[in-house]
């Protein structure tokens, strides 16, 4: 009953999407994210104290007025998936550039004979990133965390993230299936930026502190050499992205003569880079984790 009753406002929120004018939907959620951030004190106070951790150059005055824009641009990022589920967003006009990206897209996939592991973050709208690469020539096997509510999950979340070609997996069968779309020389997308539960992972250097990381991508990088390319959608200052497709991380840690440290340096040259996207717009990251739990 409660995963109907679930469905059901599902359903009622997307057709409210459908119907009402944009600004709207826009203004609705800022209203409610800024609702939550007031009421929610526990999820307050973990994001300022992440913020503090990591911006120790930073004011209190500061640390809690870029905490309040973090939720800010979470609403944007709910209305514009919210929009996107409806069809009511435009992910190329959205991406100022669009054509350079897709060209770089294009050279990445035809460059990379063992296949491709796109590293990113829950930073902006990840969801609008994984539709645009994969509508541009890099579909991918996304990995995520099945979702509590199964008529949600299968008939909502799951088509809408498959809508351009990518296909969304479970983190319970995300190795084997992994491995089998590298060999294929297709391309894989993971999340890398959220504290790791399973023994696979190290604690490596995040915004100068030890956080717990999944050694996954190091793991199939020495496997199958596949091209590993961290990849960003940021949202800039007129509301539009720009895709940030950074170089490919070409780094095996060769001179370390252990399997694991060789891993944990590997992940930590991968961290790195969502490190550098997050300084340059911290307001955009997924502050709200408990990313260095210890």
């Amino acid at each position: 009953m409660r995963e109907k009753i679930e469905y059901a406002l599902v359903k009622l929120l997307l057709g409210m999407a459908k119907v009402l004018p944009k600004a709207l939907i826009y203004s609705i959620m800022k209203a409610l994210t800024l609702l939550v951030y007031r009421l929610d004190a526990k999820r307050r106070m973990l994001t300022i104290r992440n913020l503090a951790m990591a911006f120790p150059e930073k004011t209190e005055q500061e640390i809690e007025a870029l905490s309040q824009e973090v939720y800010v641009e979470l609403s944007k990022t709910i209305s514009e998936i919210l929009l996107m589920f409806v069809g009511r967003f435009d992910i190329d006009k959205a991406v100022i550039n669009k054509d350079e990206a897709a060209k770089r897209l294009a050279g990445i996939a035809q460059q990379s004979p063992n296949g491709v592991i796109v590293v990113t973050a829950h930073f902006s709208n990840w969801e609008l990133a994984a539709h645009f690469l994969a509508k541009h020539g890099l579909p991918m096997l996304a990995i995520g965390r099945k979702g509590n509510n199964q008529l949600i999950d299968r008939n909502i979340t799951v088509p809408f993230r498959n809508k351009y070609g990518n296909k969304a997996t479970s983190k319970g069968n995300a190795m084997i299936a992994m491995a089998k779309r590298l060999k294929s020389g297709e391309a894989v997308g993971l999340l890398i930026d959220q504290k790791s539960g399973d023994q696979n992972s190290a604690k490596v250097d995040f915004f100068g502190m030890p956080a717990e990381t999944t050694l996954s991508v190091a793991m199939l990088k020495l496997k199958f050499d596949p091209t590993v390319v961290p990849i960003f959608i940021a949202r800039e200052a007129d509301g539009r992205y720009r895709m940030i497709i950074d170089e490919p991380v070409d780094y095996t840690a060769e001179e370390i003569e252990s399997k694991e440290k060789k891993m944990e340096a590997m992940t930590a040259k991968y961290t790195q880079a969502i490190e550098r996207v997050v300084r340059e717009y911290p307001s955009q990251w997924f502050w709200m984790h408990n990313r260095w739990r210890r």
